[in-house]
């Protein structure tokens, strides 16, 4: 009877869901976002459903093309011209003639310089995105040419041509009308001084950059890329229209993978997984990814389901790790950490959560990068006994109850809260298999599912003892300083755990600056001795994504870098 309920209730769910939004357009591309974007602020977002959106509202000067996983020019004409002085670096730019806003005007090295500013601006939130443009010390324009720059950097690494060419340029007409920033130099915002700019018409600018990515900023929510924002609806969906006339359909057969094909992209919010499913099955959702392991299983036996639909499993960059507060004072010792390392049965979690979808890692570098990653390292065992024995090195006693020791003068007990995200059924498992084997050892784990947006808050305000989370890398740059360097670990810094040494700080900055790849894979090699060691960040598995796309398309470009398929560029077939 509760299974009959449950079925109406989600069938209920899914025709709320459709009903009241745009009309289905022959031309179009439907599919499930697992949370609502929140945010999609090329500046400020913070969950990949917010990025796969802005990645169609707005261009980088240089993109991926998921059909060969390759780096190639994107607002850039070509790559950059690369000239080194001394300690300076410069990169030389050209920006596509055609490349124009949504009004028409142009695409500028004005507006590459005012996004430049806005990255660094202090009184803008963009503390994640700023630290991955602090090698850029300087901006110059060419007075011949609007389509010309320079970008002045210091060092010199080989990662830098992409970050150089990673991050969102910004409409200035459209956020800086009055050019509030356009005579403010950009080294000026590194410098102690920079209080001297906040002017009434900076503010003004900030207030205008901290509202874009919300609902009510649709007038300034747009970009150069072919889509711009149609319609949203929170937590119910999002629908975004294909430009008319846009300019990327004019340069050249060599640039085929700057795409906007479907006339229309509609994400549908749907959290429960039971529901998409239900809505994939009803051929309600074009596509559908990150399908749970037993559904994608049953998929694979559905000779219906797979006259329609074509199933991919694509190798991902996703990591998903555990994390442990270094900042509790019963955490704070690494062998108690490493005792908790050691009840995780990473074989087991990807056993149930994963089956044959998952690839155990030592550390942030994906296993298939052989040369990077750690030749002699194994996966933490699981091992209640050594976990016992490192419990009481680090001065934990057992009773009957469980443990505890002395702490600053007080008695503390060894018990755990984890956090993970509600509705996902992968970190549910894994909790669960987690608490069994913690339990076995004499440590309560107490499970707490929360909301993504409470979820984040208690990890941003280190409110936490330990979580389960994802993060998406790539192939391209191993800059794991936002991660792990003890200068992000603030609240609200990527740095959640608290993790770092002087040493790591050191590796760290020395991984970002070395010019070769055996340099820089020595150095990740001890940076994931020290990772293993401090048992603070403990990697788990790199996934394997599962994805769902209905065969009435092509050129899907599937490929293991997130999104793992390039929506822009889906075509009807004949």
């Amino acid at each position: 009877m509760r299974r009959t309920q449950a079925f109406l209730i989600s069938l209920l769910l899914l025709l709320l869901n459709f009903c009241g939004q745009p009309a289905r357009q022959p031309d179009e591309v439907r599919l499930r976002l697992a949370i609502d974007p929140g945010n999609i602020s090329p500046i400020s977002y913070n969950s990949q459903e917010a990025l796969q959106i802005i990645n169609l509202l707005y261009q980088s000067l240089l993109t991926v093309d998921l059909e060969d996983n390759e780096l190639k020019p994107g607002l850039a004409s070509a790559f950059p011209e690369v000239e080194r002085k001394d300690s300076l670096t410069f990169f030389h730019y050209q920006l596509r003639p055609e490349a124009e806003w949504s009004d028409g005007s142009p695409v500028t090295a004005q507006d590459v310089a005012f996004t430049l500013k806005v990255l660094k601006s202090p009184f803008i939130r963009n503390e994640n995105i700023r630290s991955q443009i602090e090698f850029i010390h300087d901006i110059q324009l060419d007075a011949s040419d609007p389509k010309k720059f320079t970008l002045i950097c210091q060092g010199f690494t080989p990662e830098m041509q992409l970050l150089t060419g990673d991050f969102f340029i910004l409409p200035s007409y459209l956020l800086d009308p009055q050019q509030a920033f356009a005579t403010i130099p950009l080294q000026a915002w590194s410098t102690a001084d920079s209080s001297r700019y906040n002017t009434d018409r900076t503010r003004a600018v900030a207030a205008r950059c901290n509202k874009l990515g919300s609902p009510e900023s649709k007038d300034i929510l747009q970009g150069s890329a072919g889509y711009q924002l149609a319609e949203w609806a929170t937590g119910q969906y999002v629908v975004l229209k294909r430009k008319e006339n846009w300019w990327g359909k004019n340069t050249g057969s060599t640039t085929g993978y700057l795409t906007a094909n479907p006339d229309q992209i509609n994400f549908q919010i749907i959290p429960d997984n039971t529901t998409a499913l239900l809505a994939l099955k009803n051929a309600q959702l074009d596509v559908l990814d990150n399908i749970p392991v037993n559904d994608f299983e049953k998929l694979r036996q559905d000779e219906g389901f797979l006259k329609n639909y074509e199933l991919h499993t694509p190798q991902g960059y996703d990591l998903i790790y555990a994390a442990i507060n270094t900042r509790k004072p019963k955490l704070r010792d690494k062998r108690t950490r490493q005792a908790i390392a050691h009840l995780m049965d990473i074989p087991g979690m990807i056993r149930v959560s994963q089956q044959s979808y998952a690839t155990p890692t030592v550390g942030p570098i994906p296993p298939d990068r052989k040369e990077l990653y750690h030749p002699q390292l194994q996966p933490r065992s699981y091992d209640p006994g050594q976990a016992t024995t490192l419990l009481k090195s680090a001065g934990w006693i057992q009773e009957q109850k469980g443990w505890y020791r002395n702490i600053d003068g007080q008695r503390q007990d060894l018990r755990i809260e984890l956090l993970y995200r509600a509705g996902n059924t992968m970190y549910e498992q894994m909790a669960l298999i987690f608490q069994q084997h913690a339990a076995q050892a004499g440590i309560p784990v107490t499970l707490l599912p929360l909301e993504g947006n409470v979820y984040n808050q208690r990890i941003d305000q280190r409110d936490y003892d330990m979580h389960f989370r994802g993060i998406s890398g790539n192939p391209f740059v191993f800059n794991f300083k936002p991660l792990f360097h003890t200068s992000f670990a603030g609240p609200g810094g990527f740095n959640t755990t608290g993790f770092g040494t002087p040493e790591s700080d050191q590796l760290l900055n020395q991984i970002n600056e070395a010019e070769n790849e055996t340099d820089k894979a020595r150095l990740l090699h001890r940076l994931q001795e020290i990772i293993q060691e401090e048992a603070a960040f403990v990697p788990l598995y790199f996934r394997k994504e599962r994805i769902a796309i209905h065969s009435r398309f092509t050129d899907t470009k599937v490929s293991g870098i997130r999104p793992h398929y390039d929506l822009s560029s889906f075509m009807l077939k004949p």
